[in-house]
C-alpha cells in the first residue's frame, strides 16, 4: 500500500485530510495527518508520531506532503522515518495545498517516480492564480 502522510504546523494537515474526505472516498484510510501543536517540542512531536506511524508496514511505500520544507514537523517526521528504515523509499513534497494533496491521492497508484512528482507539483502550481470577478459576471452563477 502507498500511504500519504500530511505533516504541518498546527492543525493544517488534519483540516486538509478532512477536506480530502469530501473527494476521495475510501482512499481517506490511506492518509495519515499529523501536526506540530503550538508550544509542543520536537521531542514531544516525535513521541506523538509513534502511534500514527505504527499503521505503516514494512511493505508500504510513503508519500509525505509537508506545509514547509525544512520546518520542524517535516524534519522530525524524517528522523522518525529514518529510524524505521523508510526514509529512502519515501517521496517528500513541500508547499502542500488542496489540489496537490488531491492529485497525490488520486495518482499515487498510477504514476511513479519523476512522473508522479512532476504531475503533482505541476497541478499544485497551476492552481495558484488570481480569481477575478468582473461587472459582467454579476448575474452569472459562480
Amino acid at each position: 500500500m502507498i500511504h500519504i502522510i500530511l505533516v504541518s504546523h498546527g492543525d493544517f494537515a488534519k483540516g486538509l485530510k478532512t477536506s480530502l474526505a469530501m473527494f476521495v472516498g475510501d482512499k481517506i484510510d490511506q492518509i495519515i495527518a499529523v501536526g506540530l501543536k503550538n508550544g509542543e517540542s520536537a521531542d514531544q512531536f516525535a513521541e506523538d508520531l509513534q502511534l500514527p506511524l505504527a499503521e505503516i508496514s514494512n511493505d508500504d511505500s510513503l508519500i509525505v506532503l509537508a506545509d514547509i520544507i525544512g520546518g520542524s514537523p517535516l524534519t522530525t517526521l524524517c528522523s522518525a522515518l529514518s529510524k524505521m528504515g523508510k526514509l529512502d523509499e519515501t517521496t517528500i513534497l513541500g508547499g502542500v495545498n488542496l489540489p496537490m494533496a488531491l492529485n497525490a491521492v488520486l495518482l499515487k497508484d498510477n504514476l511513479k517516480g519523476e512522473d508522479f512528482i512532476k504531475t503533482v507539483l505541476g497541478e499544485a502550481q497551476s492552481s495558484l492564480r488570481e480569481f477575478k470577478v468582473t461587472a459582467n459576471d454579476e448575474d452569472d452563477d459562480i
